[in-house]
């Protein structure tokens, strides 16, 4: 029953990594495609590709939401508290959108400032309300 146990426990948190990366891509996807298109058409067209590479891509989500789940998600889980998941997805989508965009800053020239800034401000929101989904997400399966 111990095998039985330690497979139902893991089960939530493939539940958990999947329902917190639903509510991420839905809010993304929105932003992406219907809010922010232009802007990074305007700004960074000369840099885009006309197709994603697709590896990279599934890549960088799939270790970003592990980092949400681990850093904002469980440790609101475990204090029972939704405030804790905001603030720490906050801080982590702060930092992760900040190693971006300011490592292009420094590196790139004539990468655009306000790109810096509303990439930051979004990584901010995204990821806070992010790991909120996650955190009533993970209230609802019992992790």
């Amino acid at each position: 029953m111990v095998g039985g146990r330690s497979a139902a426990a893991a089960m939530k948190y493939v539940g958990l990594y999947l329902l917190t990366a639903l509510g991420f891509f839905a809010i993304d996807f929105i932003w992406l495609s219907r809010l922010a298109q232009a802007f990074y058409d305007r700004h960074l067209g000369h840099l885009l590709r006309d197709e994603p590479v697709i590896w990279a891509a599934v890549g960088f989500y799939s270790l970003y939401l592990v980092g949400v789940v681990v850093f904002a998600v469980l440790p609101g889980l475990e204090a029972d508290s939704v405030s804790k998941s905001v603030m720490l997805g906050a801080l982590f989508g702060l930092v992760a959108y900040a190693t971006f965009d300011l490592t292009c800053k420094a590196l790139f020239a004539d990468f655009p400032n306000i790109v810096v800034w509303v990439d930051l401000a979004w990584g901010t929101v995204l990821t806070g309300a992010t790991a909120t989904l996650g955190f009533y997400a993970g209230r609802w399966l019992g992790v």
